[in-house]
């Protein structure tokens, strides 16, 4: 054979061989990407579908509680409830606090929620800096009130750039309420009332009572 039809034989079998990567590659990705955005963990069990969960620590050399970071979706007709959170392999607890004051963090039928950011539910690791370390790949199990336990591995970041808004936030919302209220109240009260009454009554009849009285003793 010569140069000639080797070389060409040698570039038809590249090309080939590179159509038949990047039709892979492209397959590939189609069926990661329809679920889960990029390098951030998905799965799905029954009705109930969790994507991008993230544990997000705090800013680097930070220590402090770290998040749960996730979007919850339920493709079912009934609602379903998030009954708890939990890390296995440690003793670091999870703190489920639904948005909006509400008792349970409901997942709707048809809809979704999300855990993380601001407005959002939030699911707090309160031990997180001794907890969990950033770069590793984390269990979480969401336990849903009918699917059951949903594990996944989630990747451990810290509360940076893109997830700088996603993290644990210091929140004393319970502090806030008590030091304005207290304030407000006790000092406008006491001071309007009390001091308005008596002045009024007891300048007013006395001076008025005597004076009237002693009048007999000039015509006396």
């Amino acid at each position: 054979m010569s140069r000639s039809l080797r070389r060409g034989a040698l570039a038809a079998t590249a090309v080939v061989f590179s159509i038949a990567s990047l039709a892979a590659c492209g397959a590939g990705q189609d069926a990661q990407t329809l679920q889960v955005k990029p390098d951030n963990a998905a799965v799905t069990k029954g009705d109930i579908k969790i994507q991008n969960a993230l544990v997000v620590t705090q800013e680097k050399n930070k220590k402090g509680p770290a998040a749960v970071a996730a979007t919850l979706f339920n493709a079912g007709t009934k609602d379903q409830t998030v009954d708890a959170i939990t890390l296995p392999g440690g003793k670091a607890t999870v703190t489920v606090k639904p948005a909006g004051g509400a008792s349970k963090l409901v997942v709707p039928a048809g809809g979704s929620v999300v855990l993380g950011g601001k407005g959002n539910a939030s699911a707090i690791i309160s031990s997180g800096s001794e907890s969990v370390l950033d770069g590793d790949a984390q269990k979480v199990v969401f336990q849903l009130s009918s699917t059951g336990d949903v594990a996944l591995e989630a990747f451990v970041v810290p509360a940076t750039g893109m997830y700088a808004g996603v993290g644990a936030t210091e929140a004393p919302a319970a502090g806030a309420s008590p030091s304005g209220s207290p304030s407000g109240s006790p000092s406008g009260t006491p001071s309007g009332s009390p001091g308005a009454t008596p002045s009024g009554s007891a300048s007013g009849s006395p001076a008025g009572s005597p004076s009237g009285s002693s009048s007999p003793s000039a015509g006396h």
